[in-house]
Formats: C-alpha cells, sequence, structure tokens
C-alpha cells in the first residue's frame, strides 16, 4: 500500500454521501445525458459506491436491468439500501475480475473509480469482456491534475502549507493519468477508441463549517488524512484552510471530471 492510499477510506457509505456522493450526482446526470445510451439496455456499473450513478441511470437511461457492482461490501449495502426499484441488482466484484459471462451487457458504465483500480488497463479489457457486439464501455473520473475538484485541491494545498509530506498524498500527484490525453492513451493500450469530454459541475457551500465538515468524516483520502493528525494539528489545518478561502460565503468550486466512452466492435 503506497503512503496515498492508506488514507483512500471508501467502506462508510453514509460518509461517502456527505463528502463526494451530492457531487456524484450532479456530475452523474451530466454523464448519462451525454452517454446517450440506447433504452431498454442492459447495464453494468462497476464502483455503484453509494448509488448516485445507479440512481441516474434509472432516472434517465430507461434500462432494462441493471448489475451494481463495487469492491466494498458497506458500499453495496449501503446503495441496495437506498434504491428501490426491481430493475437493479447489487453485488460485490472486483472491477479487474467480473463475475460475469462474455457478452452479457449492452453497457458497461463506471464513475469515479477507475484511478483506484491498481491494474486499470485489465478493468478496461474486462469491460470489453462482458459486453456484446456494439456495446458502450464508459467511464469518468475526476480531472485531479487539473485542480479539477477545487474544494478537494484547496483542502491539499493548505495541507501542503502545514504539512509538507501531504504534498505527495494530492490525488493530483498520485493520479497524474487523469487528464485528457493520460486517459486516452490508457483506453488505447486497452484496445479502445475513445471520445473524451470534460463534464463540469459547480459545488456550493454555503458557509466555511458546511464547506469544512465533510473532511472530518473520514471518507476518502482527503478525510482519512485529516482524521488521522493529532487534534492540535488538525484544527492548525482547518485554520489555514479558512485562511485560504479567504472567508467567501457562499463558497463556490468548479469540479471537472473527463468523460469517456467506447463502442465495442461487433
Amino acid at each position: 500500500m503506497t503512503d496515498g492510499a492508506k488514507f483512500d477510506t471508501w467502506s462508510a457509505g453514509q460518509s461517502y454521501e456527505h463528502y463526494m456522493g451530492r457531487w456524484s450526482r450532479m456530475v452523474a446526470t451530466k454523464f448519462v445525458d451525454w452517454l446517450d445510451a440506447p433504452s431498454s439496455a442492459d447495464w453494468l456499473e462497476i464502483g455503484c459506491g453509494s448509488g448516485a450513478l445507479t440512481q441516474t441511470i434509472l432516472a434517465s437511461a430507461s434500462p432494462l436491468t441493471i448489475k451494481a457492482t463495487d469492491a466494498s461490501d458497506d458500499f453495496v449495502a449501503h446503495a441496495r439500501a437506498a434504491t428501490s426499484d426491481d430493475r437493479v441488482t447489487f453485488q460485490t466484484a472486483n472491477a479487474q475480475e467480473l463475475p460475469f459471462e462474455d457478452a452479457s451487457f449492452d453497457v458497461v458504465a463506471s464513475a469515479l473509480v477507475l484511478n483506484f483500480v491498481p491494474d486499470k488497463i485489465v478493468a478496461l479489457k474486462e469491460m470489453q469482456r462482458v459486453l456484446r457486439p456494439g456495446g458502450i464501455a464508459s467511464f469518468y473520473v475526476w480531472d485531479y491534475p487539473g485542480g479539477g475538484v477545487g474544494f478537494i485541491d484547496a483542502f491539499w494545498q493548505a495541507a501542503a502549507e502545514v504539512d509538507h509530506k501531504a504534498a505527495d498524498l494530492n490525488e493530483g500527484s498520485r493520479f497524474p493519468f487523469c487528464t485528457e490525453m493520460g486517459l486516452a492513451d490508457i483506453c488505447v493500450q486497452a484496445g479502445l477508441s475513445p471520445t473524451i469530454t470534460p463534464l463540469e459541475i459547480t459545488t456550493r457551500f454555503n458557509e466555511f463549517e458546511d464547506f469544512w465538515m465533510p473532511f472530518t468524516l473520514g471518507a476518502g483520502p482527503a478525510p482519512g488524512y485529516c482524521m488521522s493528525l493529532p487534534n492540535d494539528h488538525r484544527e492548525a489545518l482547518k485554520a489555514k484552510l479558512k485562511e485560504n478561502i479567504g472567508g467567501l460565503s457562499p463558497i463556490d468550486l468548479t469540479a471537472r471530471a473527463w468523460a469517456i466512452k467506447s463502442t465495442v466492435r461487433a
């Protein structure tokens, strides 16, 4: 486990919902609209998390079925409890070794998770394996190297000012391939012909305490790091972050993801 990965605490579904889930829902809507998948399709979702993309597909894409998977038992349980629709079933699964037959789905989608998969090429090839001819492989990830998640970028900048070791934990440093060119290269290596587009939303926090609170919940790399700190160090980080934000109210910051889709050849 890398120094950065040790703070990737993703097991708490409700905590993640407060940290990233609300923004995941906003970008999921843009993604599903852009994907423009056919109706009455059989979907596989890889990394369902708290269910943001699952629920968006159900609401906007008219799927026939969805098989929603995640590597975390806790996330699967949370998403299952939060989603009431007979078209979807949830199960724990590894993105690098999907427990499904070849040519089982029309659409495979993954939201904000590929960067956390150890072997991305294998995961993308697994997507293609389980797709029917003419099916769509798709995913999106945050543009971390481009400062694409403004509130996370602000957190790590403040953290690095308080603790120089935190500079290496920033997702921008850990996931340098999450750029348009980097993602295109990974897709080509996996045998995909990708179409790539940016998706942008505005994250709004009513006041600083609303901005700070999600970092205290422990779900995700930045919150995991935050809650690993002794109380006095955490208070110093909070003070530096508040100083850097500069008293804005509300706090509006941009979040940008790169969305990718590719049709598997018939």
